[in-house]
């Protein structure tokens, strides 16, 4: 019982941060138009997703105008998908069986 409910925990944060990076992706593309991010949808994605951005770009500016914090910060939720939670996972299998 408790490991079906720990089995859909970990699918709800893994499926909310598949959407959140889908979020990032559209935002980059958002930002190539820039006319699109003054509209209502782009400026509440740009809540969303830019203090997440924010904190790569403090550590890698722009190079000639072109910003690598979007890869950045997708690579950091690809490994917490797929190697920390992971990680997680199966240290509480190991605890509770």
């Amino acid at each position: 019982m408790i490991l079906t409910i720990i089995g859909w925990l970990f699918r709800i944060v893994s499926t909310l941060l598949n959407v959140y990076a889908f979020l990032i992706v559209i935002y980059t593309l958002l930002t190539w138009i820039p006319s699109l991010l003054d509209t209502q949808p782009g400026r509440i994605l740009a809540r969303i997703v830019q203090p997440y951005l924010d904190l790569f770009e403090r550590f890698i500016p722009p190079i000639a105008g072109l910003s690598f914090a979007p890869i950045i910060a997708l690579l950091v939720i690809y490994f917490i998908n797929n190697y920390i939670l992971v990680w997680i996972a199966e240290i509480i299998v190991r605890l509770v069986v």
